[in-house]
């Protein structure tokens, strides 16, 4: 055998044994938000991190954000000049492709189409794979709905960067048909499911005189049916509206929930960390998912606090939206409304309260669900989406 083998059999050998350390794949992940609450990043890279990636998570940081809680990987937090609107967007592409352009790195990942713009330019100048993840279909959310110039603005970015992208997930297989139908490129489907919680045997809050709690997580915005909700607390005993998240009617909500003397059985609690909201839930004997049929965003939601509502074996009460509804009706979890008028929604909230047979068929079924319902099964196909840049 000759030296040159020799050497090689021997660095192969040490390298195998980890004496000398493999070179991690580098990942750097890319988000809008400011990284506490956004429960989606976090499974998302901690899987990459699982897998032997070495990951990088780049969001934002808030004068009002709080100290991130101890991860797997680490994350960079930019801090800006604005905090929305155009010069938000602009200022936050610009910083990150100063970043992305000086950083090494193997792969990108882009959450939502407010990072597209500084991944797919790097991506493209330094020759290297970009993976986009939508969280939802972004030129319909409401706010853009009735602001057709604002609209046009991030369709034609759309246009011009997602036919070129060759890997590609959303949150469900509706918004996936749009954009694949749309643009000719593959959306694989990854849900917003969360981690599997030992929630067996949970035995059903509903007793005695205790207050009740009928929960609502998630982000405090337009067309999340919370206006009507809050008005039916007046026709609703032994309950409190519990409203957990923070978002651009909040201060709104809260002067509704004064003028209509409900200040007693609405809380709005502002947004908790991953951790925090993971305690809450179970306490809750029902969970909200109200949305209002808002654009095409709304009408194909499948939001995170859905099955954050299931896992925590939480009975639901949701719009008669297609992708909500679908998952209510398959488990038979709980009670799908066509009205959002605050009288039904009343009367829906004290059934769903008192009715203990109903209750005991919900709490059988949502057993079955949390046990399907888990990121450990949804996370195989992020991870095959990621495998070939394993290597």
């Amino acid at each position: 055998m000759s030296a040159p083998e020799i050497f090689s059999d021997f660095y192969s050998s040490i390298k195998k044994n980890r004496l000398i350390p493999e070179t991690k794949k580098r990942i750097i992940v890319s988000v809008t938000s400011d990284l506490v609450s956004d429960n989606r990043v976090h499974k998302t890279c901690t899987t990459l991190a699982e897998m032997g990636f070495d990951v990088l998570l780049v969001g934002r940081k808030l004068p009002e954000s709080p100290s991130l809680s101890p991860r797997s990987y680490p994350a960079k937090r930019l801090k800006l000049l604005f905090r929305k609107g155009p010069l938000f967007y602009a200022c936050f592409n610009f910083r990150l492709f100063c970043l992305l352009l000086f950083s090494k790195f193997d792969v990108l990942l882009a959450n939502d189409l407010d990072t597209l713009p500084a991944n797919f330019l790097v991506s493209k100048l330094k020759n290297k794979p970009l993976v986009y993840d939508s969280h939802e279909f972004f030129t319909e959310v409401p706010e853009l709905v009735h602001r057709p110039r604002v609209k046009k603005i991030w369709e034609a970015l759309e246009r011009i960067m997602v036919p070129g992208l060759k890997y590609a997930y959303t949150v469900c297989r509706s918004i996936a048909e749009i954009y694949t139908q749309k643009y000719k490129v593959s959306f694989r489907v990854v849900r917003n499911v969360p981690m599997a919680i030992n929630s067996i045997g949970k035995t059903d809050t509903v007793s005695g005189n205790a207050e009740k709690i009928i929960l609502y997580q998630g982000a405090v915005n337009v067309g999340r049916g919370l206006e009507q909700a809050i008005r039916a607390m007046k026709n609703v005993d032994g309950a409190r509206l519990v409203i957990a998240g923070d978002g651009d009617i909040k201060q709104n909500l809260e002067q509704l929930a004064e003028s209509e003397g409900l200040a007693d059985k609405v809380q709005f609690l502002g947004r908790l960390s991953i951790e925090d909201l993971t305690k809450l839930t179970p306490q809750a004997v029902v969970g909200l998912s109200v949305e209002e049929d808002m654009g095409l965003n709304y009408r194909y939601a499948l939001p995170n606090k859905l099955f954050d509502y299931i896992q925590a074996h939480v009975p639901v009460l949701v719009s008669n939206l297609p992708e909500m509804a679908a998952v209510v009706k398959k488990y038979g979890i709980g009670v799908i409304t066509d009205s959002l008028e605050p009288e039904v929604l009343a009367e829906i909230f004290s059934e769903m309260l008192t009715d203990a047979a109903r209750r005991k068929i919900w709490k059988q079924n949502l057993e079955k669900a949390a046990g399907q319902l888990t990121w450990e099964n949804e996370k195989i196909v992020l991870q095959e989406i990621f495998r070939p840049f394993c290597s």
